[in-house]
């Protein structure tokens, strides 16, 4: 009993010495020793290390590529033209210890690496004409702000992987005075399609009137014409009649007069019995 009650504590204690002491860096981490804050060892690759307990404490760092967001700043181009710029950066920690002692952990970092991005920024972008930063040749501009935080996050143990432009607007003010000329221009422009609209449609009915009376006047021609021709024929036809049987064709002539004058209506004619009109009702005998 008196062996147990001594190798309880022992162990415990062991225990804890052990727990203390042993830490584990993942993959995705780096780590930096500490005794008492001065930096004793550095470790980059992953696995089980040691440390000894209460005396030394541990720091671990994210070894991947991250990524770093900007605010958006305003930049004023080389031809006085206004810009919003919100960019975005990706860097990696390549040096702890320089890390750790330059800035300290990864949000003060941060915040450095936006001062410095935003800087180089204003300073490549603003030697620039607007059109250039809106053109293809932007890439090279971001090159150059590229190597221009490099060279300054290398103090810092850092390495940026990239710098790119998320999003470039104009200000609101410019893009409201922009999106103003714009609808001034298309109203414009709306204008002379329908200023000429209309006169084409002027042109196209004056046409159309013009092409209608021409051909209303040759169908009245035609119709004349050929009315002409065919009185000229039932004239003649006419006349061929009277000519062979002029009785038989004055009879004729005076059915038709009988049928006109006699059958429906509400004309009432008033003449003599012997009148010339009836001269052909003379013969008419009786049926017997």
């Amino acid at each position: 009993m008196k062996i147990q009650k001594i190798l309880l504590p022992i162990i415990i204690i062991i225990g804890a010495l052990a727990f203390f002491s042993i830490f584990i860096v993942k993959e995705v981490n780096q780590a930096i020793v500490l005794q008492f804050g001065d930096p004793k060892k550095i470790i980059l690759k992953p696995g089980l290390n040691f440390k000894i307990p209460f005396i030394q404490n541990v720091v671990f760092l994210d070894g991947r590529i991250l990524n770093l967001d900007t605010p958006p700043i305003e930049v004023i181009a080389s031809d006085q033209k206004r810009l919003i710029v919100d960019a975005f950066a990706r860097f990696q920690i390549i040096d702890p210890l320089k890390f750790y002692i330059s800035v300290g952990n990864e949000r003060v970092a941060r915040s450095r690496l936006a001062t410095i991005i935003n800087s180089r920024l204003r300073n490549v972008l603003g030697q620039q004409e607007l059109q250039t930063l809106l053109s293809k040749d932007r890439s090279k501009q971001m090159s150059l702000i590229q190597e221009g935080v490099n060279v300054e996050a290398k103090n810092f143990g850092i390495k940026i992987i990239d710098v790119r432009i998320k999003r470039a607007d104009l200000p609101e003010a410019n893009s409201e005075a922009i999106f103003r000329r714009m609808q001034t221009e298309r109203e414009k422009e709306a204008k002379e399609f329908r200023a000429r609209g209309a006169e084409m449609a002027v042109t196209i009915t004056s046409t159309a009137d013009k092409d209608v009376s021409v051909l209303l006047a040759n169908a009245n021609k035609d119709s004349e014409i050929m009315k002409g021709e065919g009185d000229g024929e039932r004239n003649a036809i006419f006349a061929d009649a009277f000519g062979r049987d002029p009785e038989f064709f004055a009879f004729y002539r005076a059915m038709q007069a009988y049928e006109t004058a006699l059958i429906g209506g509400d004309t009432s004619v008033i003449l003599s019995p012997d009148s010339e009109f009836f001269k052909f009702f003379g013969n008419i005998k009786p049926k017997k």
